[in-house]
C-alpha cells in the first residue's frame, strides 16, 4: 500500500518532563542500536532507537541539560549541562566516568568519529574545546575567535570542526592548527548544523526560516529553502537525498534535497520542535519538543519495524468477531467484536504497539 494513502502515526515516549532540546542515535550494534536524549529536566534518557523503549537514565547533572551524543558503538555517552559541566558517562550502566569543568553554560557536545578519544564541547565561554577522554584533566585543544555563545560545535572529519554561534555565524577550524580556516555570516543566529553520513559531505544548516545546504569543503551554497515558521532543526536522512525538519509551527517537513520539493508534512507535537536526528538505518526519525516529548515518525509511511505491525482484519457480516493477526507471523494479537450496517469484506490496516513505555499517537 502507498504510503500516500496511510496516516503517519508517532510513537510517543513519555518520561521527561520539561523541553527536549537534543537527541542523538548510535550506529547499528550487534544489540541494534539506541537514541539518547537532553532535556531540561536535568535527566538525560537511554532508548532501545527502533521502539522508543526507556533503558536508564544519566543522573548526575545540577540544571538543566542541552546536549547529548553516543558513540557509535553506543559504549560511551556524553552530556552538556546549565551546571557548567560536560559529563562522560558508560552508556552501557549508566555510571558518570568523567567531568568537565567549564566556566559557563556547555550547550553542545560531540564524539570524534575517527578519534574516538576526541569529545568536543560547546559553551557560553564563547570557546570550543576537544578533550581526551583517556586523559581528561585538561583539554588538549582550545579554539576561540567567537564573540556569542556556541550552541553547537560538531566534527567535520579527522581535520575540522564545525560550530554555530549566537554571533550569527558558522566557523569552520582547523583542528591541527586551531586556526578559524571559514566563516559564513547570517542575518540571525543559526539554530543547528549538521554534517551528511552519505560520503558527500554536505553541511545542513537552519536559520530564521530557512534551511540551507553547503558544500562543506567548497562552502557553494547548494540549496536554499524558505519555510513557513522558523526552523530549529533540521535532519539529514543517511543515505537518501532527503532531509526532516521541524520548528515553531509544530509540524515536521520532509524535503528532496536536490529538487528543494516538500515530500511530506506530518503534526504530531504540542509545541515547537526543538531537535531532530535520523536512525542509522534511515527507517525512523526522532523529534525532541517543548511539550516534553520524544516522537519516532516512519520514514516510510505504513511499513512493518518496531513497534508499528500491519494487520489485516476482513469484515464479511452484520456481526462479527474477527482476528487480528499480525503481519510478520501467524500469532493472534487481539479479538475484536465489529457491527456493521451492511455487510462487506473489508481489509484495514491497524497499527499495534506492544510496548508499555511507548505508545501509538493517536492525536
Amino acid at each position: 500500500m502507498s504510503s500516500t494513502t496511510l496516516r503517519q502515526v508517532p510513537i510517543t515516549c513519555n518520561g521527561h518532563t520539561r523541553p527536549v532540546v537534543d537527541l542523538r542515535f548510535s550506529d547499528v550494534t550487534k544489540y541494534s542500536y539506541f537514541l539518547i536524549s537532553a532535556c531540561k529536566d536535568g535527566i538525560p534518557m537511554l532508548r532501545e532507537g527502533d521502539t522508543g523503549d526507556w533503558i536508564g537514565s544519566f543522573i548526575g547533572h545540577k540544571g538543566a541539560v542541552w546536549g547529548a551524543t553516543i558513540t557509535g558503538n553506543a559504549e560511551l555517552a556524553a552530556t552538556a549541562g546549565s551546571d557548567f559541566t560536560a559529563k562522560l558517562w558508560d552508556a552501557q550502566t549508566g555510571t558518570e566516568l568523567q567531568t568537565f569543568e567549564h566556566k559557563h553554560i556547555v550547550r553542545s557536545v560531540d564524539f570524534s568519529s575517527i578519534n574516538k578519544e576526541w569529545l568536543l564541547t560547546g559553551s557560553n565561554e564563547k570557546v570550543i574545546k576537544i578533550y581526551d577522554v583517556t586523559a581528561p584533566t585538561e583539554p588538549v585543544k582550545i579554539f576561540s575567535g567567537h564573540t556569542g555563545a556556541v550552541k553547537k560545535a560538531i566534527f567535520m572529519d579527522s581535520k575540522r570542526i564545525c560550530t554555530a554561534s549566537d554571533d550569527k555565524t558558522i566557523k569552520i577550524f582547523d583542528i591541527d592548527s586551531g586556526n578559524c580556516i571559514s566563516t559564513i555570516d547570517f542575518p540571525s543566529p543559526p539554530n543547528s548544523i549538521e554534517i551528511s553520513r552519505d560520503g558527500q559531505a554536505s553541511l545542513l544548516i537552519t536559520h530564521g526560516k530557512k534551511v540551507e545546504i553547503y558544500d562543506s569543503n567548497t562552502l557553494n551554497k547548494l540549496q536554499s529553502i524558505e519555510m513557513p515558521c522558523e526552523m530549529n532543526t533540521a535532519t539529514f536522512h543517511p543515505t537518501a537525498r532527503e532531509f526532516v525538519c521541524g520548528g515553531l509551527d509544530l509540524r515536521i517537513y520532509k524535503y528532496n534535497f536536490e529538487t528543494g520539493v516538500e515530500l511530506e508534512s506530518y503534526k504530531g507535537h504540542f509545541g515547537p520542535i526543538h531537535c531532530m536526528s535520523y536512525s542509522p538505518d534511515g527507517e525512523v526519525y526522532a523529534s525532541g519538543s517543548e511539550d516534553g516529548t520524544l516522537r519516532l515518525w516512519q520514514n516510510t509511511v505504513g511499513s512493518t519495524y518496531g513497534l508499528w505491525e500491519m494487520v489485516t482484519l476482513e469484515l464479511d457480516s452484520r456481526h462479527l468477531k474477527n482476528k487480528l493477526q499480525s503481519a510478520k507471523s501467524d500469532d493472534i494479537i487481539a479479538e475484536v467484536n465489529i457491527c456493521m450496517i451492511c455487510s462487506a469484506e473489508i481489509n484495514i490496516t491497524i497499527f499495534v504497539s506492544s510496548s508499555q513505555d511507548t505508545f501509538i499517537d493517536q492525536t
